[in-house]
């Protein structure tokens, strides 16, 4: 049977049988896929269906937890996920970067055993520039003995996490998933409604010609980043040895889409901008799922200065700078910092 043939249903099915998910994960995902759907039709309707534009009234933008204006797809996006996860029987709390703290299922429900992270609408400000979107989750266990999860029950690692996935909604809506075992993509297919698997172990190049940064924050970045796409761009004739293309969506799930299909590294780096911060992306709900699909697929995550997926979450909402993508290139990225901080230490 080609990979053309199976949906995401069978797919999990399959998962399941080799004892690498067990029911409610399986449910979860199903659910999640289902939400996205939902989503993928609001995001396609674009201004037919009055869903453009800032969230609020009277003319104020809403401002969400991280200080940023709420699209009006970021708030449905958001309720159609927590909509979509209350009642099913396989979670025990949800976290969502649109909101404040976490949130416990409610008691009428039954809970499962699972902790789902999400951003509901990666790089929102494209929507009304028709530029490709996207969903981003994380799932993590919920510990033993926890029947009413806090914020702090969370804060796990990266390497904790048991599944990691995005939708992109762009030309075609696809679902690119990692339940541990290989990076896998799903393109769905609108006349039957269900997603199906059109690549099973995506696979990074580990070397790379390309690279995606915004390069208007270049003044801002600290010395190593800039000794490093300082050498980028001095191509074939730098220390580099070979001339590089950038590239740069500003929506982090086209970005890495991209980079999971061809090759290629992301960064988004610590600059003074951020660094109170600690850095501009958010390691629960977009650095760890968006790092575990990465090395899946055989490629590399890092700080700069430490693997992504060993960070340990001080906070619901922390931040950290990111480098991912091609092996060859993070470590070549990672080798421009870790010089920089030895010599600084002499």
């Amino acid at each position: 049977m080609t990979s053309s043939n199976i949906s995401l249903t069978q797919f999990l099915i399959e998962e399941q049988r080799a004892g690498r998910v067990n029911p409610q994960l399986r449910l979860l995902i199903e659910v999640v896929s289902r939400a996205c759907k939902r989503i993928s039709i609001a995001v396609g309707k674009g201004a037919l269906g009055g869903v453009l534009g800032d969230a609020g009234s009277a003319g104020e933008a809403s401002i969400n937890v991280q200080g940023e204006a709420q699209k009006k797809l970021d708030v449905l996006s958001n309720e159609i996920l927590l909509e979509a996860n209350a009642w099913g029987g396989h979670l025990a709390g949800l976290a969502s970067e649109e909101m404040d703290t976490s949130q416990p299922i409610p008691d009428k429900y039954p809970r499962g055993n699972y902790l789902l992270m999400f951003d509901p609408l990666d790089g929102s400000s494209n929507i009304d520039v028709n530029i490709s979107v996207g969903t981003i989750f994380s799932v993590l266990r919920c510990p033993d003995g926890v029947e009413q999860p806090r914020d702090e029950h969370y804060l796990q690692p990266g390497t904790e996490q048991v599944a990691a996935g995005y939708c992109t909604y762009g030309p075609s809506t696809m679902l690119v998933l990692t339940v541990g075992h290989g990076t896998h993509a799903f393109t769905l297919d609108r006349e039957v409604g269900s997603f199906v698997l059109t690549t099973r172990g995506m696979r990074i190049p580990e070397d790379t010609k390309e690279f995606a940064v915004n390069m208007s924050n270049q003044r801002f970045w600290e010395a190593p980043m800039q000794a490093y796409v300082g050498d980028l761009l001095k191509g074939s004739e730098g220390p580099r040895g070979k001339d590089f293309n950038m590239r740069w969506v500003a929506s982090m799930v086209a970005d890495v889409h991209r980079i999971l299909t061809r090759g290629g590294i992301f960064s988004y780096p610590l600059d003074s901008k951020c660094a109170a911060k600690g850095g501009k992306l958010r390691l629960m709900y977009e650095a760890n799922p968006m790092s575990l699909l990465v090395e899946q697929a055989g490629g590399a995550a890092s700080t700069g200065r430490m693997r992504m997926l060993e960070v340990q979450p001080t906070g619901l909402h922390m931040r950290v700078p990111v480098f991912m993508g091609s092996k060859g290139e993070v470590e070549a990225a990672v080798r421009y910092h870790q010089a920089h901080d030895a010599n600084a230490a002499n």
